[in-house]
């Protein structure tokens, strides 16, 4: 009982201590603290008998775990959007969507903008840093609440790009390793899901914005408001597309025998890539690097601040029992999977926490099973892109309050439409499509 409560206690003090605003890495341990007390855990390996959970030994493992599994991921990823950032290139490619679609589908440009990058290795961060000054144009022209750009440039970087078919995320690469797939498992229904939630998370956005539109709501600049140098010379943008094509095909390539290892050489292409062909257009090539370093360690940090969260979660014997109940919901094994992935990517705030925290646990019973792994790694995907944009999540925080400048209060309900409801509906067509035998 105690345990449960510790759980649930834990996971809630982790929602409310991050809409507070401090920071993740002093809430994650804090509230995984909350959970060992209450579940009777020690706290530190020596008070523990041997062979048992301690909470500094739990914590740790999952921190250590997550960082030493992905972190030349997170640093390539970063320093490949640094650079493309650095010598204009994201911002040729952004700007060339932009001036083709227009200040009348301000919001659509956007999205799009976030999505190409997105979908060609550029790192999630990076891809919000790098659109905002253009958003922040486009709706100021367009005398749209600025209160919904963090929603736009989250439906066009964490849902239908994210989780889909090919894409270099690594929410897309981790199911690999435990079903022993590719990251174009279940590509059919995969491209169905995701113009599903480009389509209907887009019609959405557009009318809580005239909603809002309606009630009188305007554009308010402030002085801190970035502009964007429209006198900077920038690279040709098709040769700006490049690198993200660089990444896509170097991806395609080598993943049938490289597994997860080659998402770590297709960043590394396109990074050289993107030196090759926007040399001359570098402001300080190095500086870049170093700040993409910088950033990998931020990002990969507060996601690890989660995930060890996780890792004092799943010692605890309420986890085990919460597992058992979600796993064990009648109807497709599918089903089950959504649910737990989900769940646990909610818990933890983590979309790749969430994933490696479930499927450990959960992906031997399901392949002995004779679920179809195509299936399973999509669903995972998907659904670990659905609950984890709870409040607490890092890319929530960091968008809404560190890109944009703005309150959880008044920007992450449009934010939750985008990238938990329209995901959720999205793995729910997922189950039902591939029960139909789509794609298998």
């Amino acid at each position: 009982m105690f345990s449960m409560i510790g759980l649930i206690g834990g996971l809630i003090l982790l929602i409310w201590l991050t809409m507070k605003g401090i920071n993740i890495i002093i809430v994650g341990p804090l509230s995984a603290l909350f959970v060992a007390i209450l579940s009777g855990m020690p706290l530190f390996p020596q008070l523990a008998e041997e062979g048992m959970a301690n909470f500094v030994t739990s914590y740790m493992s999952g921190f250590t775990g997550f960082i030493m599994s992905w972190y030349l991921m997170f640093l390539l990823g970063a320093v490949f959007g640094k650079v493309m950032e650095d010598s204009g290139a994201a911002d040729a490619v952004a700007k060339f969507i932009v001036d083709k679609l227009g200040m009348k589908y301000a919001v659509i440009a956007i999205v799009v903008a976030c999505a190409v990058l997105t979908y060609g290795g550029v790192s999630l961060f990076v891809v919000a840093f790098s659109v905002y000054p253009m958003a922040i144009s486009l709706f100021k022209q367009a005398d749209l609440p600025r209160r919904f750009i963090p929603a736009t440039l989250a439906l066009g970087s964490v849902t239908f790009t994210m989780t889909s078919a090919g894409s270099p995320e690594i929410q897309n690469w981790i199911p690999i390793e435990y079903l022993g797939t590719t990251p174009y498992a279940g590509w059919e229904v995969s491209i169905i899901v995701a113009v599903f939630m480009a389509v209907f998370g887009y019609w959405w956005l557009k009318r809580l914005i005239q909603k809002a539109v309606d009630k009188g709501e305007k554009f308010v600049a402030r002085k801190s408001d970035p502009t964007f140098d429209t006198t900077r010379a920038l690279p040709n943008p098709i040769v700006s597309f490049i690198p993200l094509a660089v990444v896509l095909i170097i991806s395609f390539i080598f993943h049938h025998d490289l597994a997860q290892s080659a998402l770590i050489l297709a960043l590394l292409g396109g990074i050289i890539a993107t030196f090759i062909v926007s040399w001359k257009y570098f402001k300080d090539p190095w500086e870049a690097v170093s700040q993409g370093t910088i950033g990998a360690i931020i990002a990969i940090g507060n996601t690890a601040a989660v995930v060890g969260f996780g890792g004092v979660a799943k010692a605890v014997p309420a986890f085990n029992v919460a597992v058992e109940a979600m796993t064990s919901i009648p109807g497709s094994p599918l089903i089950g999977a959504a649910v737990a992935v989900s769940v646990i990517a909610g818990m933890t705030g983590s979309a790749s926490g969430g994933q490696l925290i479930a499927l450990p646990l959960i992906a031997p019973g399901y392949i002995e099973a004779g679920v179809n792994t195509e299936a399973l790694h999509r669903v995972v995907a998907i659904s670990s892109g659905a609950l984890d944009s709870l409040p607490h999540n890092g890319y929530v925080v960091t968008t809404i309050q560190s890109v944009c400048g703005e309150k959880h209060k008044d920007a992450y309900w449009s934010m939750a439409a985008t990238t938990v409801v329209t995901p959720v509906i999205g793995v729910i067509i997922a189950i039902v499509l591939f029960s139909f035998g789509l794609g298998l």
